[in-house]
């Protein structure tokens, strides 16, 4: 069996990062690993308090992962601070691990900041030249690209920036573009690739982008191509919105079993 790391924050309400996370590798087949950054008190409504945890701590859960299980591809979520940043950096900087996706975390779904602006540069300087894939929505693709991401010409501008900072593929999610449907748009340096989907109207939306990327490195642990390991990952989340469960009073979780109708 193939095993991911996740990387990232914990969600209590469990739709998004870690949780989120570990769905995702299951319902793909893949075994799920994960080291935990930060502990989140949150539901669909709210993000109410947050616990960063040390760099110590995150480098022991990782190294106890590494040591014991063969992880095919990684997936790297919220991170906190520029000390997290930098440590999960220099770890991967070591490792033999082609497929690392990294999600840019900085804002919760309830508008909570989760990235303070040192850990931005240093996600730049840092982390970004050892992606495989990075998945930055238009509001995080406008940070790294020092531009205002609206439209797909604009993403397109965003993901040549991003690119030049090191990370192999670049795709800007869509969710927040104004155009008529959902493009994704990957760019590799040479050319781009848009992903179109149907906008989906309704409220089981907590932890898509978490999901996203999780997808895709769960794909890429199976030794799909990049490429269509994006284009798995856009029609898995839609369908897990799709049958989407109506939990919670903000916004809903997403069903991540979306072989079965839930129950």
């Amino acid at each position: 069996m193939r095993t991911a790391l996740t990387i990232a924050g914990s969600d209590s309400g469990a739709g998004a990062g870690i949780q989120a996370d570990l769905k995702t590798f299951s319902a793909h087949g893949v075994y799920g690993t994960s080291a935990i950054t930060a502990i989140t008190a949150q539901n669909t409504l709210a993000l109410s308090d947050t616990v960063v945890l040390t760099p110590k701590i995150v480098t022991a859960q990782i190294k106890a992962v590494v040591e014991d299980f063969q992880v095919d591809a990684i997936k790297i979520g919220m991170l906190s601070t520029h000390q997290i940043v930098k440590t999960v950096a220099a770890i991967v900087a070591k490792l033999n691990i082609k497929n690392v996706v990294v999600d840019p975390v900085m804002l919760a779904k309830t508008g909570n900041r989760l990235l303070d602006d040192d850990a931005v540069v240093a996600v730049k300087e840092n982390l970004l030249p050892y992606a495989a894939v990075v998945t930055p929505n238009a509001v995080e693709a406008a940070i790294l690209a020092g531009i205002t991401v609206s439209s797909l010409e604009s993403a397109r501008e965003a993901a040549r920036r991003i690119h030049a900072l090191g990370p192999a593929t670049v795709v800007v999610k869509g969710g927040h573009l104004d155009t008529p449907k959902a493009i994704d748009l990957l760019y590799d340096g040479k050319e781009f690739t848009e992903f179109a989907g149907p906008r989906l109207t309704c409220a089981n939306t907590h932890g898509t982008g978490c999901t996203f990327g999780a997808a895709i490195a769960a794909n890429l642990a199976l030794g799909y191509p990049i490429q269509q390991s994006v284009a798995r990952a856009k029609e898995y989340v839609a369908q897990a919105i799709r049958h989407g469960l109506p939990l919670g009073r903000g916004h809903h979780i997403m069903w991540h079993k979306t072989t079965d109708e839930p129950v």
